[in-house]
C-alpha cells in the first residue's frame, strides 16, 4: 500500500523539511478532499496520469492504486528523492525531478514508457496557474482532462461567461470546458494559504475553438481588446493594435458587433469573427 496521506507531514517534520514559500508550497493531505480530486478526474482503468507538484506525495498516494502509469513531476530537490524512495516498490509510479513548465507532456510520457492519452492533476503552486494551464492546453498532445487545485478567485474568472469574461477565461475556454468541483477552506492546507481555494475540472474539447495557425493572431486581438477593459472595443482595439478608430469600428460592425461593446461581453466565436474582419481590412 502507498503511504497514508496523513503520515506524510509528520515525516517531513522529522526530516526538517518545511514548505518553501518561494515555491508556493501549501500541502493538502485531507483524505476526503484527495478522494474528491481523484473522483473528479473520472479516470478510466489503467489511466496514464501526469501529476504536477506532488510535494510530499499525498495526492500521489491517492492516485497510485488507481493509475496504470503515474508520472509525478516535482521541482523541489528535497522532495523528489523522498518521493522516489517512497514509491521505489511501485513500478507504475515514476518520479521526475524537473520543472513542469519546462518539461513537455510528450517528454514526460516518452521518459516513462511511451506516448499515450493521459490526464493531468495536481495541487499546484498558485503563481504558476496561468502558464501551467497554457502549457498543457497548447501542448502538441494535450490531456483528456485536467483537475487542479487553484485559487478560488482565479477559478471563478476561468468559468466566467459574458458579460464577465476575462482574458484568462478566453484563453482556457478556447480549449476546454472548465467547472468548479468544490471550494476548499484555507485550513485544509499546511500552511494555510491567505486565499480561498477550489478544485477545478477542465474537460478538453475534442477540437479547440481556435487552430494552431490562428493562435497568434487571435490572442493579439483578444489581448488588445482586454488591454483597456473600461474602454469600448473600438477604442481598446485601436490603441492595442495601433489602428485608426475608423478601421476598428468598421471591422467591429462587419463582425455583427457594436463598437460600444466591451471585451468582457464577447464570446469566443465573436472574437474569431472580429479577428477575421480585422485581418481582412488590414491585409
Amino acid at each position: 500500500m502507498p503511504p497514508h496521506p496523513q503520515t506524510l507531514l509528520p515525516r517531513l517534520h522529522e526530516l526538517g523539511l518545511r514548505p518553501r514559500k518561494g515555491l508556493g508550497q501549501h500541502y493538502l493531505t485531507d483524505p476526503g478532499i484527495l478522494a474528491d480530486i481523484v473522483a473528479a478526474a473520472e479516470l478510466p482503468p489503467d489511466a496514464v496520469v501526469i501529476e504536477v507538484g506532488p510535494g510530499p506525495g499525498a495526492l500521489t498516494a491517492a492516485l497510485a492504486p488507481v493509475a496504470g502509469r503515474l508520472i509525478a513531476i516535482e521541482l523541489d530537490n528535497r522532495l523528489a528523492p523522498l518521493l522516489a524512495e517512497l514509491y521505489e516498490a511501485w513500478p507504475q509510479v515514476h518520479i521526475i525531478h524537473a520543472d513542469a513548465l519546462k518539461l513537455s507532456p510528450m517528454q514526460a510520457l516518452e521518459q516513462t514508457g511511451g506516448v499515450a492519452p493521459y490526464y493531468a492533476l495536481g495541487n499546484i503552486p498558485y503563481y504558476i496557474t496561468s502558464p501551467l494551464l497554457r502549457h498543457f492546453l497548447e501542448a502538441d498532445l494535450p490531456p483528456r482532462r485536467m483537475v487542479f487545485t487553484i485559487q478560488l478567485d482565479v477559478a471563478r474568472r476561468l468559468v466566467a461567461q459574458p458579460p464577465q469574461m476575462s482574458l484568462l477565461a478566453v484563453s482556457v475556454q478556447a480549449y476546454a470546458r472548465p467547472r468548479i468541483v468544490r471550494k476548499l477552506p484555507s485550513g485544509a492546507f499546511t500552511p494555510p494559504p491567505k486565499v480561498h481555494s477550489a478544485v477545478l475540472r477542465l474537460d478538453i474539447l475534442p477540437q479547440p475553438l481556435i487552430s494552431p495557425e490562428q493562435r497568434e493572431a487571435f490572442f493579439r486581438v483578444v489581448r488588445a481588446g482586454f488591454g483597456q477593459k473600461r474602454k469600448t472595443l473600438r477604442n481598446s482595439l485601436a490603441a492595442g493594435l495601433h489602428l485608426s478608430t475608423t478601421v476598428t469600428e468598421a471591422a467591429i460592425r462587419a463582425a455583427d458587433l457594436s463598437p460600444r461593446q466591451r471585451a468582457q461581453e464577447l464570446t469566443i466565436p465573436q472574437w474569431l469573427r472580429l479577428m477575421n474582419e480585422i485581418q481582412r481590412m488590414t491585409g
